[in-house]
């Protein structure tokens, strides 16, 4: 059997973190490209929606055609960080107005797709009873890469936020290059041909449907807070009189701090199982979106940490939800399961990223991530049977 050379899988999370930093591009900038371009409040919504979009259509896309069965995962994932790299940097050349900023953020989210989901099935080309480990570590890569562009215009704060666009573009080429040192794995398998109809199918086993809806709990919340840190930080910040907070910094360690969340919560589940490591995960964060009013007017340390410890949770139950999709997907369905489970998981974070958009304007800032709640509660009662150890249920 092919030896499993040692640097296989930090060049893999070096690259899915350098392609995930494509992100949230944009929205480290958008402070800047409000007050230059004169967009609405809304287009922060407006272009994290888009990326989702984008993303969405671009794992059906891929799915459908089988790109990575058909050509070498490592080759597709080069070529979308390449394409994802112009279509982020390519704002600079548009026209300066909210459609075409929507239309590269759209653009970037679609190659997304080639690069979050393939860059796992390389690592399952080389992982077999560790890839829960392994994805624990890439999901994590996928957190910093998501928060990377805040800590990239909290260093520069000088700088033009065309240099930001253009140095996460850079970034994300060097990784996809990086990935061309990795061989395919031995144990990279054909994906069964994705079949729509597994829809009715997948959603009868009462396992999957458990997981399924636990995950879209914990999606419903998770890109509407990234998304929203940066205008919480702000408005405590002019609720403490004005005070300078480094806003770009902190909404960097906010969302990073989820890279803990995913490390940890792995090494937790290898005694306590998925389910109750997802169940807690989600169960606290859901209580600070409950909590989040009395946060806002905390003194800042406490409120800073209180955004420290929801950002650990609220991204850390990620992986554990991805191994109870696919431990829980019918066999014979599984890829065309996890396609749709991540489908539906990323449209319904479109929603609630609008419902906030639509939302901040009309409450007190305090209040704003409260309606991020509804999703952790239907969430913990749709994964509250996974806790039983019943036969039915698999390993809980």
């Amino acid at each position: 059997m092919q030896r499993r050379p040692r640097l296989i899988l930090p060049i893999i999370v070096a690259s899915q973190f350098a392609g995930g930093s494509l992100w949230f591009a944009a929205n480290a900038v958008l402070g800047d490209l409000q007050r230059e371009w004169g967009l609405p409040a809304a287009a922060l919504g407006d272009a994290t929606s888009a990326v989702q979009l984008g993303f969405i259509l671009g794992t059906l896309a891929f799915a459908f055609f089988a790109i990575s069965d058909r050509f070498s995962p490592r080759l597709v994932f080069c070529a979308c960080s390449l394409a994802g790299a112009v279509a982020n940097a390519g704002v600079l050349v548009l026209p300066e107005s909210l459609w075409p900023l929507l239309g590269s953020r759209f653009a970037a989210g679609f190659f997304l797709a080639g690069i979050y989901p393939v860059g796992m099935k390389i690592a399952a080309g080389w992982y077999r009873r560790d890839l829960g480990n392994a994805i624990g570590f890439l999901v994590g890569a996928l957190v910093l890469g998501t928060a990377f562009p805040h800590l990239l215009k909290a260093l520069g704060q000088s700088l033009p936020w065309e240099a930001v666009m253009v140095g996460v573009s850079a970034i994300a080429v060097v990784g996809g290059l990086a990935m061309l040192a990795v061989a395919d794995g031995p144990h990279l398998a054909q994906g069964a041909p994705f079949d729509p109809r597994a829809l009715a199918v997948i959603f009868r086993s009462r396992a999957f449907r458990a997981s399924a809806f636990g995950y879209f709990g914990h999606m419903w919340e998770l890109y509407a807070f990234w998304a929203f840190v940066p205008v919480a930080l702000a408005a405590h910040a002019a609720a403490q009189g004005g005070a300078d907070l480094g806003i770009s910094l902190w909404a960097f360690l906010v969302i990073a701090a989820g890279s803990l969340g995913c490390a940890g919560g792995g090494l937790v589940s290898l005694k306590a199982g998925s389910a109750r490591v997802a169940f807690a995960q989600l169960a606290a964060s859901g209580a600070c979106c409950a909590l989040s009013p009395l946060a806002f007017h905390a003194p800042t340390p406490v409120f800073l940490a209180f955004l420290l410890f929801w950002g650990v949770v609220v991204a850390g139950d990620s992986p554990q939800f991805s191994t109870l999709n696919a431990r829980n997907a019918p066999p014979q369905l599984v890829g065309s399961a996890l396609t749709i489970a991540n489908s539906i998981g990323f449209a319904i974070t479109i929603p609630s990223i609008q419902l906030l958009n639509a939302v901040a304007p009309a409450v007190p800032p305090s209040w704003i991530f409260v309606p991020l709640t509804v999703g952790p509660i239907l969430g913990l009662a749709a994964l509250a049977p996974l806790l039983r150890p019943l036969k039915a249920y698999g390993t809980p």
